[in-house]
């Protein structure tokens, strides 16, 4: 992201890192508060988080990547009433369909055993890990933005700008 390059870059290399202290900051620092996944899995508040909350969400966001950034962004849009944009919800569509296509193409190359099959396969696994893992970076860097800004961390440069008339009135 433009605005957050450096934690941008964190969360590409470190992404489990990253979404832990995101849900420590969204929890507040009061893990009394943790459930597993958010509770959106069976088993879910029956792993014994609230024996040891923290080491449960070590283990959420190393064997449980996708749902731990996916339920701390639901928990943030939930807590701050915002929603994904439509270029949101497309680019993060677009990055599901590259996966579901990436899954398509190693069953035919499973299923076919031809060379070109799985040379196709490997490009667009390629693709795929390298879109999500953008995706990934670019949602956990919106998602930090969001928690600075409700924890009055963060002045955007662009918040005092004057509004449009203002600024073609000068002209």
């Amino acid at each position: 992201m433009v605005v957050d390059p450096l934690y941008c870059c964190f969360t590409l290399l470190c992404p489990p890192c990253a979404a832990y202290f995101q849900r420590e900051r969204i929890l507040h620092n009061n893990w009394s508060h943790y459930v597993c996944c958010g509770g959106n899995l069976p088993c879910s508040g029956n792993c014994g988080e609230s024996n040891c909350p923290r080491f449960c969400a070590a283990l959420e966001v190393c064997c449980c990547f996708s749902m731990a950034v996916a339920t701390t962004r639901y928990m943030i849009q939930d807590a701050l009433q915002v929603q994904n944009t439509q270029c949101d919800n497309c680019i993060i569509f677009a990055v599901y369909c590259m996966q579901c296509l990436d899954c398509m193409c190693r069953f035919t190359a499973c299923m076919t055993e031809m060379p070109i099959f799985e040379e196709i396969t490997c490009v667009i696994d390629r693709i795929a890990d390298i879109s999500y893992c953008v995706v990934c970076s670019c949602m956990q860097t919106q998602q930090m933005l969001e928690l600075d800004k409700r924890d009055g961390a963060i002045i955007r440069p662009w918040s005092n700008v004057p509004p449009q008339e203002q600024m073609m009135s000068r002209s």
